[in-house]
């Protein structure tokens, strides 16, 4: 599994290639302007492109799903493990009131899910082989009920905001800050040189990467959420022991994805790699189940 979600990734591609278009179209002049910064502008243009940049990586994420982990979506049951999958996440769909996602399989060897979408009622849950493979019954519909979990707790349009929001301030700091380095540090006073380019582009990798933090910890404040929320369209017991069973099996590869963002296992590295992990430590999670009952 890649070590920062694609949701992520992707969002920061398609926030790159707005600031690029920004430039393009002289939208940077204008809201900069030739003298000194017009900070309202700013943050209204910042706003647009840097909300857009969000909700387009939401509303791809389905797809994106799909094509990156090779999902087979269950159109109609093949065979009764298909219909059990079906039958199983309607009904917590139904109990959760949510419309029922799309089920899918991916192939892979090691125990995973995740979901993904653009809204509670335009979802994708998917398995892996492994998962279905290596746990029980009671573990794989605690699994799923976590899944259906993180779409009716509206975690995707809730961290879309929350990237949404951070995007803007990426953008508008970037400028103000190869703004002020251009004509501050290297007194440029025509126009924009070429540090005030050269900063921005700089500018916009770390504060994205700093933006990439707190979207991680806010992912792993909302895994704790869907675990409660498994727990109760499942039971605790269950939601314990699926979360048992990924311990003893060996670590997961990294997905893709906003779905490591919303996936049932994620690796957890320490100091500073820790940050950008999606997910809590496993022992963690499990004590947190105990200890609300």
């Amino acid at each position: 599994m890649k070590r920062i979600s694609l949701f992520v990734l992707t969002n920061l591609a398609i926030l790159l290639l707005l600031s690029l278009t920004m430039r393009l179209l002289g939208i940077d002049q204008m809201v900069t302007g030739q003298l000194g910064i017009n900070l309202p502008g700013l943050f209204i243009i910042a706003a647009i492109f840097g909300m857009g940049g969000a909700f387009i990586s939401l509303a791809i994420s389905k797809w994106m799903a799909k094509k990156s982990m090779g999902v087979q979506i269950i159109a109609e049951p093949q065979n009764e493990t298909e219909q059990w999958l079906m039958q199983t996440v309607t009904r917590q769909a139904q109990e959760a009131g949510i419309g029922t996602p799309e089920v899918g399989v991916f192939e892979s060897p090691q125990p995973n899910a995740f979901a993904t979408g653009m809204s509670r009622n335009n979802a994708l849950v998917a398995v892996s082989t492994g998962l279905l493979e290596h746990m029980r019954r009671n573990e794989v519909e605690a699994v799923l009920a976590h899944e259906v979990s993180h779409v009716a707790n509206g975690d995707m349009v809730t961290m879309t905001l929350l990237q949404g929001v951070l995007n803007t301030f990426v953008i508008a700091l970037s400028r103000i800050i190869g703004t002020l380095v251009d004509r501050v540090i290297l007194k440029n006073e025509r126009g924009y040189g070429i540090g005030y380019y050269v900063t921005t582009i700089i500018a916009e990798i770390v504060l994205g990467i700093l933006a990439t933090v707190i979207v991680m910890w806010f992912s792993r404040k909302r895994e704790f959420k869907a675990d409660e929320g498994g727990a109760r369209l499942s039971n605790t017991m269950n939601m314990i022991a699926a979360l048992e069973r990924l311990k003893v099996s060996h670590q997961p590869e990294d997905m893709p994805g906003e779905l490591a963002a919303f996936g049932i296992n994620a690796n957890l590295g320490k100091g500073l790699k820790a940050l950008f992990m999606s997910h809590p430590p496993l022992d963690v999670r499990i004590a947190a189940l105990r200890n609300r009952n």
